[in-house]
């Protein structure tokens, strides 16, 4: 488990001034965020060790990079947060806590803490510096930074996480490593507020007093926001699992956008354990998709006569047993990776992993290897189903036609809120279940990027201000590398806000910017748009300029990824999105040489009632939507579909609901 931080409020500190850099944003509301070097000569921001530029950074020492990569985030965040205080973020590398699957990335401290000043929203409460400047319009502790950011420098030494180090390119490639850009994102949203100053273990306020950010935490079992309740009532939802949820408009909003549907695992018999459980998906292996895998569970047995025989981490005996089964291990010893690499090889189907605490643990890890489903499931479940193994127990996991994973059936998002209290994770994070993973849960995942999802919702509920038309109007902005070019995906909250909109590329952050022509589709309220002229391994910058109503054009958002080689492996259809619709569906495949291809629909009978694609292709990455049409322009009627890709090596087929 690699850790981001443990966020703490600190008193006045005296400032170390050692280097300065200045980042301004380009746009009229953007805020001044300085960058205050607090490291030593020759080491952190000043390791002169030699560097090859990566992924768009093009820094030549390691120092210069990693302040590349704190100036790349401070233009994102800059942007977006509206100022006339300059924000001053002290920052440095230090050695922290790194084993060999463990590791704190980083901490943050809010330097100071303010309430009762002229400006301020609501009357006893803490804001955090930061926050608290922007809203009196001035330096309210002009001695100190406003917060303070602390890397692990120990991880650069590749001696802990299995040998994984920092990677400081700007486009998200970094494979094995830890990702630097949206760590530092992350634990500037801390500085920015995203963070209570209540103990979470005594429930007592800071000081007598509320922070802005206890107005929003909501307590499912008393109906009180946290400002409201004893501290008895804090400290019991801040252990609840599932009961300490987000109230602001902005975040529930924004949520509702960006979650996907909720995955969930189904067991269909016993009669005895039948129901609906929660599951949290791994952050590899393919995602579940509406129709699910069903299969009968085996417990995994391996060789181990000293620790757990049936963690996985030692050669498995029943590889027969599992074999086109989904398997049970328990979690432990061994990694998340190794569990389901293990099982996937004895021949299962899918990898239920049963929690060693409280609580559901969503997987993490990487391997590309790794083609069956992995979620994690509660102790408690897991238990649930080994007792009831002699009988046999069935199971489908996948998701919830309804509701969405990280937020309540009172679509309400979740905070992280385990059993026991995890001290600097708890309560000023989001849940781990939340999918697609955002960038405010504890713990690192590796399909985060540059965007800073649903944070800017939660931080325009305390009070920041952001521009509505560059942080609540925009809710998605993603990039995706091709061999057929660069897939764009955007999402407005609101479409009606916008009355006109340029695609804009760059070889570097700060531009310069050029408008492009890109083939433009859509999935749903997602607009999709490829930019084909993108050359092979060369990394490219996007933007929005989006023209709202007043007919005023605003940049927007920054997203960074580079058009993959040509692709010459099998074919592969991916399944549709979004699934189910209601509007239209994008279906994406590739092919890896010249072929005759036919994608068509067909319902359940097998009649087909549209074509999308008949004719000679070159190999390549193509993207083709389903408006919901027949062949005739006839909408077809409420059900399932089938989606069929024929080539030469066969036909793949992938299911489409259809809503109405």
């Amino acid at each position: 488990m690699t850790t981001l931080d443990g966020f703490r409020v600190r008193g006045v500190l005296p400032l170390l001034l050692c280097f300065a850099l200045v980042v301004t944003a380009g746009t009229a509301s953007a805020a001044t965020i300085t960058i205050v070097n607090n490291d030593g000569a020759g080491e952190g921001f000043n390791d002169p060790a030699p560097r090859a530029p990566i992924g768009g950074n093009p820094g030549t020492t390691l120092g210069q990079q990693r302040l590349n990569v704190f100036q790349y985030a401070a233009n994102i965040w800059g942007s977006m947060l509206p100022s006339t205080v300059v924000i001053q973020v002290r920052a440095a590398f230090n050695p922290m806590t790194c084993t060999a699957t463990s590791a704190t990335l980083g901490s943050t401290s809010s330097n100071t803490v303010h309430r009762d000043f002229a400006g301020a929203p609501y009357a006893g409460t803490w804001y955090v510096q930061s926050l608290a400047n922007r809203l009196a319009a001035t330096d309210l502790s002009t001695a100190n930074p406003d917060m303070t950011i602390t890397f692990n420098s120990t991880l650069d030494g590749g001696t802990c996480l299995g040998g994984s180090t920092w990677y400081y390119g700007y486009d998200n490639n970094e494979g094995a490593n830890v990702d630097l850009l949206p760590v530092v994102l992350h634990e500037m949203s801390h500085g920015f507020g995203f963070a209570t100053t209540t103990s979470g273990t005594s429930g007592n306020f800071n000081g007598g007093y509320p922070s802005i950010y206890d107005r929003y935490l909501y307590d499912e079992a008393t109906g009180l926001h946290w400002y409201q309740e004893t501290a008895a009532q804090r400290v019991a939802s801040a252990i609840s699992l599932t009961g300490l949820t987000w109230d602001g408009m902005w975040g529930l909003q924004r949520a509702r956008l960006w979650l996907n549907h909720r995955p969930r695992m189904a067991i269909n018999s016993p009669p005895g354990i039948a129901g609906i459980y929660s599951i949290g998906t791994a952050a590899f292996g393919p995602a579940l998709t509406m129709a699910g895998v069903t299969g009968n569970v085996v417990l995994v047995q391996d060789t181990s006569t000293v620790t757990n025989p049936n963690d996985g981490c030692d050669p498995i005996v029943n590889a027969a047993a599992l074999a086109g089964k989904i398997a049970l291990v328990d979690r432990g010893i061994c990694t998340f990776v190794i569990k389901a690499k293990a099982a996937q090889n004895a021949g299962a189907i899918a990898v239920l992993i049963a929690n060693n605490t409280t609580g559901i643990q969503p997987p993490g890890g990487s391997d590309p290897t790794i083609v069956i489903p992995v979620v994690g499931i509660s102790q408690a479940n897991g238990n649930a189903i080994k007792a009831n193994l002699a009988t046999g127990v069935n199971v489908t996991l996948g998701l919830d036609p309804v509701y969405l994973a990280g937020m309540n059936n009172n679509w309400r998002p979740l905070m992280y809120a385990p059993n026991p209290y995890a001290s600097g994770s708890s309560v000023s994070h989001w849940d781990v279940t939340m999918t697609p993973n955002t960038l405010m849960e504890p713990n690192i995942n590796a399909d985060l990027t540059s965007s800073v999802d649903i944070t800017s919702a939660l931080l325009q509920d305390i009070g920041w201000g952001i521009d509505p038309v560059v942080a609540t109007t925009l809710a998605l902005f993603t990039a995706e590398g091709r061999s057929d070019g660069i897939l764009l995906r955007w999402q407005f909250s609101d479409p009606a806000d916008v009355a006109a909109l340029r695609v804009e590329r760059a070889p570097a952050p700060g531009g310069p910017w050029y408008p492009i022509q890109t083939e433009l589709s859509r999935e749903e309220l997602t607009t999709v748009a490829l930019d084909p002229s993108a050359e092979p391994g060369t990394v490219y910058f996007y933007r929005l300029v989006v023209t709202g109503q007043d007919g005023k054009p605003v940049a927007q958002g920054l997203v960074t990824a580079s058009r993959s080689q040509l692709y010459t492996g099998p074919a592969v259809l991916a399944a549709p999105r979004p699934n189910p619709t209601s509007q239209g569906a994008t279906i994406s495949f590739r092919i890896g040489k010249p072929e005759f291809v036919r994608l068509t629909i067909t319902d359940p009978s097998g009649r087909r009632v549209r074509t999308l694609q008949q004719g000679m292709m070159p190999p390549g990455e193509y993207t083709r939507t389903w408006d919901g049409l027949t062949d005739h322009s006839a909408g077809v009627p409420a059900g399932v579909y089938f989606v069929t890709l024929g080539t030469s090596e066969g036909m793949k087929t992938q299911r489409v609901a259809v809503i109405r």
